[in-house]
């Protein structure tokens, strides 16, 4: 997704969860795996070219650096960050593979649900032999350029990252259902990530994570 999304979905998701200032932290990391050092060889970063194992791994790699940052007791910035890189994960999840189109499938065209009723967390769907993300190829970087989008998309397979993604709204219907799964699915990692934290009777450390007085 670009940049500004990523932004909305963070805030609409955590804006009652952070401080503000912690959750500036958290947007400023998510937003930065979409520098070229993320996007060159990071796969796992976006879901992208299939590597869904590579992705879930990276997800638990990030809670657990998270865990290990609040039981040191120390900095807590890094802990923040962490979170930032896994939520991008998370969201791009739904704008750079066909998880939508195979949710849809169980809907007449005429009966789809509104966006904000669609089923973030449907473990068949996550589950399913033909869950599908855009593959990157070499001619991929055209897609970069506003101006070649269309040409590239039209000469690279179907199956690319360029033809697969709905980053924008200009990407298709189903942009509206990638932004309410992926602020969904935010807010679910946000509450996953707390009940780990407090099965180990550590509220302090979550007050620091959040910058709260009071915890969530």
């Amino acid at each position: 997704m670009l940049s500004q999304y990523h932004r909305d979905i963070c805030q609409r998701a955590l804006e009652s969860k952070f401080s503000s200032r912690a959750l500036e932290i958290i947007i400023k990391a998510n937003i930065a795996q979409d520098n070229l050092h993320g996007l060159v060889g990071h796969h796992e970063y976006h879901f992208d070219d299939n590597a869904f194992e590579a992705g879930y791994a990276y997800l638990e790699e990030q809670r657990n650096i998270i865990l290990a940052v609040l039981s040191d007791g120390g900095n807590i910035v890094p802990a923040r960050k962490a979170f930032g890189r896994l939520t991008h994960a998370v969201q791009d999840f739904y704008a750079h593979c066909n998880y939508l189109e195979l949710w849809a499938q169980s809907f007449a065209e005429d009966e789809l649900p509104p966006p904000h009723q669609v089923d973030a967390l449907n473990q068949t769907i996550i589950n399913h032999p033909d869950l599908r993300s855009g593959r990157i190829y070499f001619r991929e970087v055209l897609a970069f350029i506003p101006f070649l989008r269309p040409f590239t998309r039209r000469i690279l397979p179907a199956d690319s990252h360029a033809n697969m993604n709905i980053d924008y709204p200009e990407r298709g219907a189903f942009f509206p259902y990638a932004i309410e799964a992926a602020v969904k699915r935010t807010l679910h990692e946000f509450e996953l990530l707390s009940e780990r934290i407090l099965e180990i009777g550590d509220h302090i450390a979550l007050k620091r994570f959040t910058d709260l007085s009071t915890s969530v």
